[in-house]
């Protein structure tokens, strides 16, 4: 299926891998310019040439900055200054107890997965809303809406960013623009790969039989028993991300696996 987004350019923060470099590449799948964003400039401008190889009909670019970073943020603006779609995909998350979450985590955590987004955004929305198109897109997680107490931290921030696109949203009544969320369940990014791969050293099984025995054992809630791949997020990025999606306006759209026990 065309998603008849040809030619737009897209920033993915955090694209560097995980899920964000799988949007990128869905992305650039359907023809757009991705400009490829992570802190490291040589990781980046290795996605980057590797975009250019896979996607010729593209022109994918560097945006290595720090966005949590204003000054860096501002400096990605005045070289990028206008786009067609953003997706908020960067953030960070770690297990940790309440009683172990001080309050420099929790401004960290707040600065990171929220500010830093909410920055970006503040910035290109007027901008799409003067061009007549754009998308915004805020990665969340099921965490959002089912908060665990196991990094209440990270879980706060993404309950936050449901809000945020709400608001948002508001601001578009009657155009073409669009804000998002998008909260995927357990994925299986590189860092998940190899904790579950070395979770079971001593066993002479494959990754599958990992996965599927980690699954039954810590999350047997998941109705499809297995990690969600990057790519799924991607594919489902890229058709939010299209014209055929502009019904969506302010929504929490869920792909995660059945882990959510509710039906709203």
């Amino acid at each position: 299926m065309d998603m008849e987004l040809k030619n737009k350019t897209a920033l993915v923060t955090g694209s560097t891998k995980g899920i964000g470099k799988a949007i990128a590449i869905e992305l650039a799948k359907e023809g757009v310019n991705v400009l490829i964003n992570g802190r490291n400039y040589n990781e980046v401008e290795q996605i980057v040439n590797e975009m250019k190889a896979g996607f010729p009909d593209t022109s994918p670019q560097n945006a290595t900055a720090d966005i949590v970073n204003k000054e860096q943020r501002e400096a990605l603006f005045e070289k990028y200054p206008t786009i067609d779609i953003l997706v908020n995909n960067m953030g960070i998350y770690e297990i940790m107890q309440y009683d172990d979450v001080d309050d420099e985590v929790w401004e960290k955590y707040f600065r990171t997965n929220v500010l830093a987004a909410n920055g970006l955004s503040k910035f290109y929305l007027h901008k799409m809303l003067k061009n007549g198109f754009g998308r915004i897109i805020f990665i969340a997680s099921e965490e959002a809406i089912m908060p665990s107490e196991q990094m209440p931290q990270y879980c706060m921030t993404k309950s936050m960013l449901l809000s945020l696109s709400k608001s948002l949203s508001k601001l578009t009544k009657g155009t073409e623009v669009t804000v998002n969320t998008i909260m995927p369940g357990p994925t299986l990014s590189e860092n998940v790969h190899q904790i579950i791969d070395g979770m079971y050293p001593n066993e002479e099984i494959t990754f599958s039989e990992k996965e599927k025995k980690f699954m039954t054992t810590n999350l047997p809630q998941s109705e499809i028993q297995r990690f969600i791949r990057p790519i799924e997020i991607g594919r489902l990025t890229a058709f939010v991300c299209s014209p055929y999606a502009s019904a969506f306006k302010g929504s929490p759209i869920r792909m995660d696996g059945g882990m959510v026990p509710t039906i709203f």
